[in-house]
C-alpha cells in the first residue's frame, strides 16, 4: 500500500480515539475487552499513516480527566500501556516510526515514565513517521504549563507572541495538526490540543474506535482533500 495517492495528504493528523466502551459494551463485554480492540485499532492506523507518507501523528492515549475513571480501569489502561511499550516498540522501531510522549507521564509512576523515556530514545534516530502519543494530557494543562514556563523565564510583556508561546507548550518542537479526527459521534474537542488545532480541519465519523481501519482513514484524508484551508481569511 506504499505510496496510496489522495488529493492532498496532511502532514500531522490528530486522532481523538472514541468508543472502546461503547464497542464493548454493545458486545457485553467488560470495559478492557473495547480497549484492547482499541489497541489493534492503533496499529492499523499506524500503519496506515505510514502508507499514505503521513509524518506525523498524535493519538489522544489517556487524558487528564482519565483519572477519574474506576481505578480498574486506570490499572486495565495503564497495563496496556505497559504491553505496548514491551512488545510493540520493536516493531515500531523496525518500521522507522518514532516516539514522542506528550503530557504529565509521571503520574504512570517511574517506572512506565523510564520505559517511556527509553522507548523515547531507543527511536530517537527514525523519521519514517513521527508517532506522538498524548498521555496523561489536557489542553487546558498545557496552556497553563506554557505560561508557567514564560513566568519562569522572565520573559516580558512585549516578548510573548504567538510564536514564542507555542514553543512552550508540550508540543514546541511538532508541526500543529492539519486534520484532527474523532472517533464514536461526538462532536468534540474535549481538552485536546486546543492551541494547536486553531486552524486544523475536523472530520467527525460515527465509527466507535476499535472499528476504525484504514479505509476509514483513507475517507478522512480524501474529505480533507476537498477542504480548503484559510487559516482565519474571510471567506468569498
Amino acid at each position: 500500500m506504499e505510496g496510496i495517492l489522495a488529493p492532498t495528504i496532511p502532514k500531522h493528523i490528530a486522532i481523538i480515539m472514541d468508543g472502546n466502551g461503547r464497542w464493548a459494551a454493545a458486545r457485553g463485554l467488560p470495559r478492557v475487552a473495547g480497549h484492547r480492540e482499541g489497541a489493534k485499532a492503533v496499529r492499523r492506523t499506524i500503519q496506515a499513516a505510514i502508507d499514505h507518507g503521513v509524518k506525523w501523528l498524535t493519538l489522544f492515549a489517556f487524558s487528564s480527566e482519565n483519572w477519574q475513571r474506576p481505578e480498574t480501569e486506570i490499572a486495565d489502561l495503564t497495563g496496556l500501556l505497559r504491553h505496548y511499550l514491551r512488545h510493540e516498540l520493536g516493531e515500531l522501531h523496525e518500521n522507522g516510526v518514532r516516539l514522542h510522549v506528550i503530557g504529565e507521564r509521571s503520574r504512570f509512576g517511574p517506572a512506565i515514565a523510564a520505559e517511556l523515556a527509553a522507548a523515547e530514545t531507543r527511536t530517537a534516530g527514525n523519521d519514517r513517521l513521527h508517532l506522538v502519543m498524548a498521555l496523561s494530557y489536557g489542553g487546558r494543562g498545557d496552556i497553563v504549563q506554557a505560561a508557567r514556563r514564560a513566568l519562569a523565564a522572565g520573559l516580558a510583556p512585549d516578548e510573548l507572541t504567538e510564536q514564542t508561546f507555542a514553543g512552550l507548550l508540550a508540543t514546541g518542537s511538532i508541526p500543529d495538526p492539519d486534520l484532527l479526527i474523532r472517533t464514536s459521534g461526538e462532536e468534540r474537542i474535549s481538552n485536546f490540543l486546543l492551541w494547536q488545532v486553531a486552524y486544523a480541519e475536523l472530520f467527525f465519523t460515527d465509527v466507535l474506535w476499535p472499528d476504525f481501519d484504514a479505509g476509514h482513514f483513507s475517507r478522512a484524508i480524501a474529505e480533507y482533500g476537498t477542504r480548503e484551508r484559510r487559516f482565519g481569511a474571510r471567506p468569498g
